[in-house]
């Protein structure tokens, strides 16, 4: 039987416990251009930030500051809903099923109806589907 993943979320609580107001941690990180002491705040998202963020930081002749990471080592290129690729640890999947488990119980196009639609078909909706 194929299933997904479930994902967990955490939250965070905004009261201590004596009662007053608990900081809640910015999902953030601050740049200081030593160049000019401007700082920027830039923002994180599921442990990534935007590297196109880095160009609110300008030099003196208005160049914007990019970032170099020639190996793609510390690169994403998207987030996906659709794939999850972990190359090192030989994980593919697509919609959460391990490529190896659709390979074995999934034919093409039960695996191309969960990469358009999220979902394994039924037999009416493949039937429908294959139409």
């Amino acid at each position: 039987m194929i299933s997904n993943k479930i994902e967990s979320s955490t939250s965070i609580s905004t009261q201590s416990s004596n009662n007053s107001p608990a900081t809640i941690p910015k999902e953030s990180v601050t740049v200081i251009d030593n160049r000019s002491g401007e700082r920027v705040e830039i923002m994180i998202v599921d442990n990534s930030i935007n590297a196109t963020d880095l160009s609110r930081i300008k030099d003196k002749n208005g160049e914007v500051l990019r970032s170099y990471d020639p190996a793609y080592m510390n690169t994403i290129c998207c987030t996906s809903t659709i794939s999850f690729i972990d190359g090192d640890k030989g994980i593919l999947e697509y919609r959460g099923y391990p490529i190896e488990q659709l390979a074995e119980q999934a034919s093409f196009l039960e695996t191309a109806y969960l990469v358009i639609y999220g979902e394994i078909p039924t037999i009416a909706k493949l039937k429908e589907f294959k139409s």
